[in-house]
């Protein structure tokens, strides 16, 4: 069965392209930038396969985010040109990633329970006391960034500004708006009987100094969310949390790869495709509470891009 997926979003007619995980970037060269979001999933550093319709439930959920969290701070999006694409403005982005974490839980080599299990209690900044355990509730909201790079490195704030990297002012505001952006989703998520878990923002500064969340917001490939309904009976008997996140991926894999990093990635069927693609669907409706309505065309998603970025591609050509 041949799946109409926007596996490739590296050929668009536009200059100066910068890959990306899941998010091609193009410089317009007029201080926007185009991306396109794919329907790649990756996990564990690596590109696993691409799931119907994920790249245009990213672009829903964090419109969805961004509309609701503009009061809070500014975002860098102009336009929706397309279900795949944003077209946003050039920021100078930040060297870091900013992590923030409610609860003692993941899976992922820079995760605060993989390193916890492991004998740290001392971790970006933070000192966590004994006893605790996995998907335990943390006494408050915490950052846990990572540096930008090959590799995502652990960091503390006061490191961040130690090294030069962040200026202490500048700082300060992230991390006050990296709460405030993350309490206020914790309160959507709730009133949907979620709980939004930890969450990635990266935030940027535009030509003026002004300080913006830039990038996705609250999406399943950036957020862990878990159901709130059944968390305490679950959490009760030492078992997982349901989850409606990018988590399952990476307990599919790790159920059927030695090292989730190196081994080969397991034979995926269609069945597998649908499965992935639901889950994403199911997130975006507990999340905004609105169904999802993908698109039935046969045209294929590569080409409706395409055309739905013309003017942009034009403009491109113009200022040539």
């Amino acid at each position: 069965m041949i799946m109409n997926v926007f596996a490739d979003a590296s050929t668009l007619p536009l200059p100066n392209h910068y890959p990306g995980k899941v998010r091609d970037v193009y410089d317009l060269e007029d201080g926007r930038l185009l991306m396109a979001t794919s329907d790649r999933l990756s996990a564990f550093d690596r590109a696993i396969t691409a799931v119907p319709h994920k790249g245009a439930i990213l672009n829903a959920i964090t419109k969805f985010w961004f509309d609701r969290t503009a009061d809070i701070m500014p975002n860098h999006v102009i336009d929706y040109p397309d279900p795949n694409v944003m077209v946003v403005k050039k920021l100078k982005m930040l060297p870091v990633e900013v992590v923030v974490r409610a609860y003692m839980t993941g899976s992922t080599g820079t995760s605060i329970w993989t390193k916890y299990k492991n004998g740290e209690r001392e971790m970006y900044g933070h000192t966590f006391p004994e006893g605790m355990v996995k998907n335990q509730k943390l006494e408050r909201d915490i950052l846990t960034p990572t540096t930008k790079g090959k590799s995502d490195d652990p960091i503390s704030g006061a490191e961040i500004v130690a090294k030069g990297l962040v200026e202490e002012i500048l700082w300060k505001q992230v991390e006050e708006k990296a709460l405030a952006l993350f309490a206020h989703g914790q309160k959507i998520a709730a009133k949907q009987g979620l709980i939004l878990v930890d969450t990635k923002y990266e935030f940027g500064v535009d030509d003026k100094g002004v300080l913006h969340v830039g990038d996705e917001i609250h999406t399943p490939d950036s957020s862990r969310y878990w159901i709130a309904a059944t968390y305490d009976a679950l959490f009760a008997t030492g078992k997982d949390p349901e989850g409606l996140d990018k988590e399952f991926v990476r307990l599919w894999l790790t159920q059927r790869m030695e090292d989730p990093y190196k081994s080969p990635i397991p034979a995926i069927t269609p069945a597998d495709l649908e499965m992935f693609s639901a889950k994403y669907q199911t997130l975006y409706e507990k999340v905004t509470g609105q169904k999802f309505a993908p698109e039935q065309s046969n045209i294929p998603i590569a080409e409706r891009v395409l055309k739905n970025i013309q003017p942009y591609t034009r403009v491109t050509a113009d200022a040539r």
